[in-house]
Order: structure tokens, then sequence, then C-alpha cells
């Protein structure tokens, strides 16, 4: 089975990346996206383990939950923010390869890439706690408070009922009328949908509703300026936000460090004289 990480790049992301770096440019062409392109502050960096291969992120309870992919190496951790140290490991049957992330209640839920099916674990103990069913590929998770929003690689997020995990509507996200594809980890922030593009250093920040991109986040040049190392490591997927504290977390696979960040809304051009 071919490793998602070592893909050739989609046309369609390659595009995108160069139409936000159009947008991001100082150059006299209009940009070809609406949306406004924020940059990043690192608040703080922490440990990460650079052998977990990160598919999904989340903060509950004071200490960050991960599910790390790669056949024989998939598992769901429990992980101290402070020192990277995993506090709680249950690893996956050695044919699964491991993907997204979300909770619900005092649960778990776990994607995994091919096998048209997830894992429902106990938080507590990781104990199994059952599994439910999807078609096609299972990338990301996230919830709001009535929905379990899921990507599968496509520029579709499916919408999934809480309580019994099938599937209830799709909306497809679009930037400017384009369709934005290859949508990976997901996180729910603020009332909006953060997706990171597979294969790019980038944030969607995604209304909810409407799919529409609200804005983007360009994470370009974390790791090499801020890390201990880029040797090993592979793209940036994992984001987690603490609400009550208001911290957003970033990392990527197999990546030596997390890091909190502040965005950085873009400059408001010069009035005109």
């Amino acid at each position: 089975m071919p490793q998602r990480r070592l893909s050739p790049r989609p046309l369609a992301v390659a595009a995108l990346s160069a139409v936000l770096a159009a947008a991001c440019a100082p150059s006299p062409a209009a940009p070809r996206t609406n949306a406004p392109v924020y940059s990043y502050k690192v608040v703080a960096r922490y440990p990460h383990d650079s052998l977990a291969f990160t598919q999904g992120l989340i903060w509950k309870d004071g200490h960050l939950y991960e599910s790390t992919g790669l056949n024989g190496r998939s598992s769901l951790r429990k992980v101290k923010l402070e020192n990277g140290q995993v506090l709680q490991r249950r690893d996956l049957p050695a044919e699964v390869f491991g993907e997204g992330l979300t909770d619900r209640g005092e649960q778990l839920l776990m994607l995994t890439w091919t096998n048209g099916s997830g894992y429902v674990f106990n938080r507590g103990d990781f104990s199994p706690a059952g599994t439910f069913a999807y078609q096609g590929e299972g990338w990301g998770l996230t919830r709001s408070a009535d929905t379990v929003y899921m990507s599968d690689g496509s520029a579709q997020l499916r919408l999934l009922d809480p309580a019994t995990l099938r599937e209830r509507a799709r909306i497809q996200v679009t930037d400017n009328g384009r369709a934005v594809d290859q949508l990976n980890e997901l996180e729910w922030v603020k009332g909006e949908i953060y997706a990171n593009v597979w294969q790019t250093d980038l944030i969607a920040r995604i209304d909810p509703k409407t799919g529409h991109v609200r804005g983007w986040i360009d994470l370009s040049g974390l790791l090499q300026g801020h890390g201990t190392s880029v040797r090993g490591s592979d793209v940036l997927n994992g984001i987690a936000y603490d609400a009550k504290g208001d911290r957003l977390f970033v990392t990527g696979k197999l990546w030596p460090n997390l890091f909190q960040i502040e965005l950085v809304p873009p400059a408001k051009p010069a009035p005109k004289r």
C-alpha cells in the first residue's frame, strides 16, 4: 500500500499554492483569492515524537490526544504538552493505517485510511467501545456541538450524526468559486473548521455552513525557522485548539516539535492619496 506522504503532489494543490503565493507577494497583479491570508507568530515550542506520523490531534482536559499512521506504526496516544511524553498509548493492528481523531463526550473517534471503518475508544483507558463504517477513505475528523465533520482527501466534507456516526450531508469547500481538495486534518476553532491542505504549508479556515474559505493561514518556514531539525520530517499536519486557554497548536508528520502559534492578520493596504 503506498503511503500518502509519498504520493505525487496533486496539480490542484500545486495551483492553489501558486495562487496564495501570488496573493502574498508584493505584486501589482490582483490576487486570485479574495480570502485574507494570515501569517503567524510562534508563542512556544514543545518537543514532539519525531517517529509519530501525526494524523489527528486534539486538546482535551489538559492533555494532547494524537492519532498516528503508517502500517505497523499506527497508534492512539495521550501526550503531555510540556515535554512530549507519551502518557498512554494503544497500538492499532499492523494492517491498519490510522487517520484522523476527534472526541465525543468521554470517547475518542479515530478513522482509518482505507479500511472503511473507524474505531471508538473510551478516553479514560483507551479500551475499545465499538466501530463505525463509512465509504471511501478516511482522512480527518473534528466536531461542533451537534455535528462530526470528516474529510476524505477530496474537496468535500462529510457531516456525520454524532450519535450514530452515519453520514447525513456533505458540503463542498471552495475558494473564490474553485474547489479546494486534499483537505486533511481538521479542527473546530471558534465556529470555523481549520483544515490542513495535504502537501502544503497552508491551513484553510472554512465556513461550516457554506464551505466557503474565509481565510488562509500560511505556515511556511515554521519548522525550518523554529524547529531543532528538519531531517526526516514530513508534511505539516496536526491542529489542536485549547478553547479555555485560547491556544492554537500545530505540528507535522514526523516533526520533532509542536508549536503554539498566534495568527497575524494581513497588513491593511495603505490609503490612497
